[in-house]
């Protein structure tokens, strides 16, 4: 019989493109098998059309608070020592999730906030560790000119609820390489720890890779014979399995929903670039390369395995869903843009509780996607190409037109219709429920 408070452990790697893991075409195609998260796919329901935010900040937000961060002004990316984050106003997953009597745990890249009162054990997680910016920080440290007089040190950090978070050690090259095994040991140490004392789990593994710079852990150099990238995918499909094999050996896998997602399309960066697979351009674009990422949910018993859906489900959805799975209501002051897709990842209805969503980009509304179309009102296939705002927006048939080349507007101008109602409702309840400027302070 499933418990009526089942453990969520919710995996999410760092620009992992739709076109990486063996099960969405890549894996030993790009020199790096990925057996693990294949076999995951096979045992739960791989989805093809699961879309997130344009970079990591916003993704994160989204995930966290259940809405666009068109609204919580988390718009984007900023340098160390400048204010960001969610602000204190906004209501955490986690917290939803610890007043229902969940452990929580947050071990991996937080990106929401790197001042106190903004930590992940100030925002609902019991525990954490792991650094509070991004990635490429740890590039620092060993670049010529490097200033620590004016710029904040990367740290790798770590937190318990009710107590101050403090710095652990620098976040530096050799500190990349090592973190996600060390994200994996801990996170597997909070699943023992709970399973023993019969206390649900929420496990909240933002892990490191494949962010640049695409580095692997010492034991994983060389192991493809295809260079860091390919290293580094062995090496984080390796973690996905040590994740997925704790759960097994633990006797709790039908008790836990387990999900493994990206938060953004492949990096557009050379040497770092990745592979959205069939779709166009990576992420910081609204193309499809952008928007999609792999998602894959097992939940023995309950999700049935080897289900392949190509229905839209967005990153908000998953905040409300996992509040749902837990048994928690989700804030009514405020609109919350997730919507409960946990029918649907059941099986109990094949369709998506969800038709579309609007995309921006910062302030700007670049793109809705609806149904089996996609408009945009910009132009930029590829990062800095692009012909900014159009006059004429242009349409695609996304099933059609996966890669996104012929605009088909002028035979289609009825899809005009339903999209901006879309439009008009979304930016109707800004009037009502103002949205936070980038860089509040919490009051």
């Amino acid at each position: 019989m499933p418990s009526s408070s089942p453990n969520i452990v919710l995996i999410v790697a760092d620009n992992l493109g739709w076109g990486e893991p063996g099960c969405y075409g890549g894996g030993a195609l790009r020199g790096a098998p990925t057996p693990n998260i294949d076999g995951l796919a096979r045992q739960g329901l791989l989805l093809q059309n699961f879309n997130v935010e344009s970079d990591c900040v916003p993704t994160r937000s989204a995930l966290m608070s259940g809405r666009h961060p068109i609204r919580t002004g988390c718009l984007q990316s900023v340098p160390p020592g400048l204010p960001q984050g969610l602000t204190r106003y906004e209501i955490t997953l986690a917290q939803l999730l610890s007043a229902q009597g969940y452990a929580t745990a947050h071990y991996g890249k937080w990106h929401l906030g790197d001042v106190p009162g903004r930590f992940p054990s100030d925002r609902g997680f019991d525990e954490w560790y792991g650094i509070p910016r991004t990635t490429d920080e740890s590039q620092f440290t060993s670049t010529i000119g490097f200033d620590p007089t004016v710029v904040d040190l990367p740290w790798i950090m770590r937190g318990h609820g009710g107590e101050p978070s403090e710095t652990v050690k620098v976040y530096d090259l050799e500190a990349r390489r090592r973190i996600d095994a060390d994200l994996v040991d801990m996170s597997v140490d909070f699943m023992r720890r709970h399973t023993a004392a019969g206390k649900p789990f929420f496990l909240y593994l933002p892990l490191v890779h494949l962010h640049f710079p695409t580095l692997p852990h010492p034991e994983f150099a060389g192991r493809t014979g295809a260079g860091d990238f390919a290293d580094s995918m062995v090496e984080m499909d390796h973690r996905v399995g040590q994740v997925v094999r704790a759960l097994d050996e633990l006797g709790v896998a039908d008790d836990t929903l387990l999900i493994f997602c990206s938060d953004n399309g492949p990096e557009f960066r050379a040497p770092y670039r990745g592979t959205a697979g069939p779709w166009s351009g990576t992420y910081h674009t609204a193309m499809e390369g952008s928007l999609r990422v792999p998602f894959i949910a097992r939940w023995p018993g309950r999700i049935a395995a080897g289900r392949v859906s190509n229905e839209i489900v967005h990153v908000t959805d998953l905040f409300t869903t996992l509040a749902g799975v837990a048994g928690a209501a989700v804030p009514q002051d405020r609109p919350i843009d997730g919507v409960d897709q946990l029918p649907f990842l059941l099986g109990e209805c094949e369709k998506s509780a969800r038709e579309g969503f609007a995309f921006y980009i910062k302030n700007d509304l670049r793109a809705v996607k609806w149904r089996d179309w996609k408009l945009h009102f910009y132009w930029e296939p590829e990062v800095n190409e692009g012909k900014g705002k159009l006059e004429s927006p242009y349409l695609f048939n996304t099933t059609r037109d996966p890669k996104e080349t012929t605009d088909v507007l002028v035979y289609n101008t009825w899809v005009l219709g339903p999209v901006l109602k879309l439009v008009k409702a979304f930016q109707d309840s800004f009037v009502q429920h103002p949205n936070t400027p980038p860089g509040q302070l919490d009051g």
